[in-house]
């Protein structure tokens, strides 16, 4: 099933998205809801991650009296500063939600100076 509006256009959804940093992770959680890990991409080309895919609905028999859920094909896109270690990024979808990690590099990392 492809995702298009009214005109015949294809109609992008923007997930909903968090974002923290603790213990020299920063962790995204992205909203994805009814997406098969099979259906998405995750790319990082220069200073961006990109998040993108296709969210299908399996076709059901019957007339339906109500139907709020629609297919569609998302992308989010992060831009990345210097701090983000681009190698060592850990994905995982589960509920619904896809967690990326991504590691502080150790330059980037606060350090606590001693006084002599």
């Amino acid at each position: 099933m492809e995702a298009k509006d009214m005109s015949g256009k294809w109609r992008i959804a923007i997930p909903a998205c968090s974002i923290s940093e603790d213990a020299g992770l920063v962790t995204v959680k992205v909203e994805m809801p009814g997406v098969a890990k099979e259906a998405l991409e995750i790319k990082i080309e220069g200073n961006e991650l990109s998040v993108s895919g296709n969210r299908s609905l399996n076709a059901q028999r019957g007339h339906y009296i109500l139907n709020e859920r629609r297919a569609e094909a998302f992308r989010k896109i992060f831009t990345l500063d210097d701090t983000i270690s681009r190698d060592d990024i850990d994905a995982a979808l589960a509920d619904g939600i896809l967690t990326l990690k991504m590691k502080i590099k150790e330059a980037a990392k606060p350090r606590r100076v001693e006084i002599a």
